[in-house]
């Protein structure tokens, strides 16, 4: 038995000041304000500091960590998010992969998340095969251009389904139907995430029955319909603000480059904090840091090697921040968009609040959000 203590714990929409928390045998037990909580005799005390308890981050949207890929060595990535507090994270495989190298990345992945650190893995989130080859970072290279083809993409399937917990699809490209189809044959369960798209929302709205209930980084790597010169069309970004049934993945970074501080607030405005998820969208691209104009000198953007933005080198913890400081967003909000809203997308019932009952995943930060310990499946990992 352990109990945390001087310890302020952050709950989905308040905050319990002087608290404590049990934990046993890896999973939460009673929890409150300190004069009504019963320690256990003979528990171990760990002293919170004054700081704040939340949920462990689950980042469902990351290639890399510490510019590792996940498919070259998932425990050192994942190793790297879970000292910044993600305990539960989705590893994603890129559109820029061969069959054989999507194949070899499930497998390493899957191998990956049964010991040490790779245990925060829990399923893959697949960026590929079938996206738009008009959008997204290093798309001179997507694999999966020419056409959608069964004895290509089954392979796949049959490799990360039911692992692969969400695919992404370009509703607009033509034969994806039978693709899902073939995808919910295999795990029917599966979320679809409309990414790197022109779809109209009619496109988008046709494939909600069958689970398409995500916007990959909403409002990046997507297109526009225009109908008439100098008349704004409607699109990817439209469709999922007017949704209620789509989430929307945010990037926030430190300068607001991904999504623009306005854009954050106004697609909180419509979707609510119901419907947002911060992603890291971490990856590994070696190429330059611009030395000039608006990116000079920025630290959690990544760049591929024609210099345009490929995804981001933020942690979770780090988005949290980027989303309080653009947004005036309390501990408890983030908490939510980084934690709460991801378990219920990937019915996640064990996980995601301080709860009893709850897997005792726990990231202990100040007010600004920086990670001070980290508790994991009910032990605190070394930092």
């Amino acid at each position: 038995m352990k109990a945390i203590t001087n310890i302020n714990i952050v709950l989905i929409d308040s905050v319990i000041y002087d608290g404590v928390i049990l934990v046993d045998d890896g999973v939460i037990g009673e929890f409150g304000e300190r004069e009504k909580i019963q320690i256990p005799e003979g528990a171990e005390i760990i002293d919170g500091g004054g700081n704040y308890a939340g949920p462990g981050l689950i980042d469902i949207h990351s290639h890399a960590g510490g510019d590792i890929w996940f498919y070259e060595d998932a425990q050192k990535a994942a190793e790297f998010h879970l000292r910044r507090g993600t305990t539960t994270i989705l590893p994603t495989l890129y559109y820029n992969m061969t069959q054989e190298e999507l194949l070899d990345g499930i497998e390493t992945i899957k191998e990956a998340s049964k010991t040490g650190a790779g245990r925060i893995i829990d399923g893959l989130y697949m960026e590929a095969p079938y996206l738009n080859p008009k959008y997204g970072a290093d798309v001179e290279n997507n694999r999966w251009a020419l056409g959608i083809k069964k004895e290509e993409y089954q392979p796949l399937i049959d490799a990360a389904a039911p692992f692969a917990k969400v695919w992404c699809i370009a509703p607009e490209r033509e034969g994806i139907e039978r693709f899902v189809d073939d995808v919910k044959a295999k795990d029917e369960d599966a979320i679809l995430a409309v990414a790197h798209s022109e779809a109209s929302p009619d496109e988008i709205f046709r494939f909600i029955p069958q689970g398409l209930i995500l916007a990959t980084h909403h409002t990046n790597a997507t297109g526009d319909l225009i109908k008439y010169p100098e008349v704004r069309g409607v699109c990817v970004d439209e469709a999922v603000n007017f949704s209620d049934d789509i989430y929307a993945e945010l990037i926030v970074d430190s300068r607001g480059i991904h999504v623009d501080p306005f854009m954050i607030r106004l697609v909180l405005k419509i979707k609510g904090k119901e419907r947002i998820i911060l992603i890291s969208d971490n990856c590994a691209f070696d190429g330059p840091v611009p030395e000039e104009g608006d990116y000079a000198g920025v630290t959690d953007l990544n760049f591929d090697h024609a210099g345009e933005i490929a995804g981001s080198k933020l942690s979770l913890d780090q988005a949290c921040k980027n989303m309080m400081k653009h947004t005036g967003a309390s501990l408890s909000d983030v908490f939510r968009y980084a934690s709460y809203n991801p378990s219920l997308l990937l019915r996640m019932d064990n996980m995601g609040s301080i709860k009893k009952g709850n897997i005792a995943n726990i990231v202990i930060v100040n007010d600004k959000m920086d990670v001070q310990k980290v508790m994991f499946q009910g032990e605190f990992i070394d930092n």
